[in-house]
Order: structure tokens, then sequence, then C-alpha cells
């Protein structure tokens, strides 16, 4: 009955609701943030809330959630060295606490029909990044995805109590969620190195980005339904996926009506209370709630 009334009054209001399994998930209200470019996707971290995307460069924006709204700290980092464009599409960030390097995602389309990818993840000096504004000096290493099929989206993830970096692909086939050891992908020049792929298990299409909610063991998949249109969220099963070599779904929301293309998500501190980004020009910053 319960259920019942949050889907009753989503559709009064126009917001979206979960479809399926045993996560709520709503949209609450939506902001739009200029000077982000297509914005790419969230980092959360402590408090600290960092949108990246692909302005004229690639770049990250830090801003603090102040009363339910976001306040730009007039902080921003160029993914450039030598002034020139590195990061250009960054497409995700996987920031450990400071318990293992750091890597950004780049995925950079080689062809019209979006068949052909070049997948780049980069050792970065994360706090040098932060102090100086740029990559000069913080370009650690670089790391081409060569095991993956269509783009990269690093984070971090936790299984059987290490940690490992997850990344997925964005492509209407074949698509994996992979786990790389991160000591290892942190000073290989390719993924397909031996010791750096881990494990994987296949997913569904269209993957823009990956949320790990550490207390749950639960892998979300960030996602369109459609090539470059539409939300899903997809709340997988980590280790059960990781054992059956398939995703193993909790829980799939696609009642959120919104046909722009959604490329990232966070939830912040606790259970409820998240941020989903996508690449619009406007309404692209929303504020969304899960029940669990």
């Amino acid at each position: 009955m319960q259920k019942l009334t949050l889907i009753t009054i989503a559709a009064v209001l126009g917001i979206g609701s979960i479809t399926t399994g045993t996560i709520d998930h709503k949209l609450n209200r939506a902001i739009t943030i200029d000077s982000l470019g297509a914005c790419q996707g969230i980092s959360y971290q402590s408090g600290r809330i960092f949108l990246y995307g692909d302005r004229e460069v690639g770049m990250i924006r830090e801003f603090k959630l102040e009363n339910d709204s976001l306040v730009y700290q007039h902080k921003e980092y160029k993914l450039t060295q030598n002034g020139e464009d590195v990061i250009n599409h960054p497409t995700g960030i996987a920031y450990n606490n400071d318990k293992g390097p750091t890597f950004i995602g780049n995925s950079i389309r080689l062809n019209a029909a979006g068949s052909q990818w070049r997948a780049v993840i980069y050792n970065v000096n994360w706090k040098g990044l932060l102090k100086t504004g740029t990559l000069d000096g913080n370009l650690i290493n670089t790391i081409e995805d060569d095991a993956c099929i269509q783009g990269t989206r690093p984070e971090y993830v936790k299984y059987n109590n290490k940690w490992y970096v997850a990344t997925a692909d964005y492509g209407d086939h074949g698509n994996e969620v992979r786990l790389y050891d991160p000591e290892k992908l942190a000073k290989a020049k390719s993924t397909k190195e031996p010791g750096v792929l881990y494990k994987k298990f296949t997913c569904t299409p269209w993957v823009q980005n990956l949320f790990w909610k550490a207390d749950k063991g639960v892998l979300v998949l960030i996602q369109n339904k459609l090539e470059g249109r539409q939300w899903r969220f997809t709340y997988v099963d980590l280790k059960k996926s990781i054992e059956a070599g398939k995703q193993v779904v909790l829980s799939q929301v696609d009642g959120i009506d919104r046909a722009d293309e959604l490329e990232g998500f966070s939830l912040l501190d606790g259970d409820e209370k998240g941020i989903a980004v996508t690449s619009s020009r406007k309404n692209n910053v929303n504020f969304t709630s899960t029940s669990w």
C-alpha cells in the first residue's frame, strides 16, 4: 500500500518513481548549472561536490550543498597539460579517500556510428590537481583501456574486502562491467596487461556511469533506455553478479519521465538524498531521493 502511494504522488506531481523491484527512486526537482559544457558526471567526496564536463576543454567545477542548493566554490580545474586538452571528455572519477590512486576516464568516439572508441584511463595526482588547477605535473600515468568494448567510466568498488576499479561499456551489444586491480592499473600502459583485469560480468546497454553504494554492496548502473536518451537506474548486487558472470538486478528504475541524456549520479551523505546530472543545457542538475 505504501509503494502505491509513492507512485500515485509521483504521477500527480509529474515526477518519476520506481516501476519494478524493491528500491524506490524519484526525482524531486531540477536546476540549471552553467559553465560545464555538457555535464558528464558527479563525484561526491565528503561534502565536496565535483561536477565535470566537456566545455572548450575537459574540466571540473567544485560545489557545496547549502540548504538544498548547489553553491559554486569558485574553483575550476582544467584537464589540460601545457595548455592542451588532455581529458577532453571525462567519463568517470574513481576516488577512494586516499586509499588508492585516483583515476579519471576519457571515452573518445572515433566514428559517427559509435562503433569505434578509444578509451583511456588516467592516473592523476588528485591533490595536486586540486591545488594547481591543471594536469601539469599531476598526470602520473596514461593507460589505454584496451580491455573495454565501448568507452570507460571508472569507479571504486569493494569485493571480498579488497578495493577494485570498476568500469563499464556504453553501447548496444556485448556490454560488460569489469573490475581492475588498482595497483596494477596505476602502473600499466594497457588494461590487457597480465593481472590488471580481475573479474567481469555482462550487463545491459547504454551505461553512462557507475555509482558504488558501499554499505549495501550495491553497484548502480546509470543508464539510458535508448542511445543518448531517457533515464534508467539499475541497482545490481555486485557480489552475486561477479559470481554469476552477469548482472543480478535488485531493482530497475525506469519511471522517471525525462527524455534527455542521463550522465551521472551520486548519493550524498546517507541513503536518501542524491544528485543526478545530464548533458542538457537546462535542468542538468537534478535532486533525487531513494528509499531502500
